[in-house]
């Protein structure tokens, strides 16, 4: 078995403890992004109606600010197509 010193246990630690927060962070974002695009799709589908496959598929690979942008949109446009323009 391999000596481990204690300087080697601190810095393993650390870089656990750093892993997992990053971790966390991911997840969060992730987490969020999830949120904004569920929320999103019920407006939508209030809005406009049942979504399109291809809609779903899109609000489920977006970004969060392209989900902010729509979300945005989703309260002046006139269509469904309207909300997606441009972006």
């Amino acid at each position: 078995m391999a000596y481990v010193t204690s300087i080697e246990r601190l810095a393993s630690e650390r870089g656990r403890q750093e892993g997992l927060q990053e971790g966390r962070q991911e997840g969060r974002r992730e987490g969020e992004a999830q949120g904004r695009a569920a929320l999103l799709s019920t407006l939508l589908v209030k809005r406009f109606g049942p979504l399109p496959e291809a809609i779903q598929a899109r609000l489920g690979q977006a970004t969060p600010e392209q989900l902010d942008h729509w979300g945005e949109r989703v309260l002046e446009a006139a269509t469904l197509d309207a909300v997606f323009e441009d972006h």
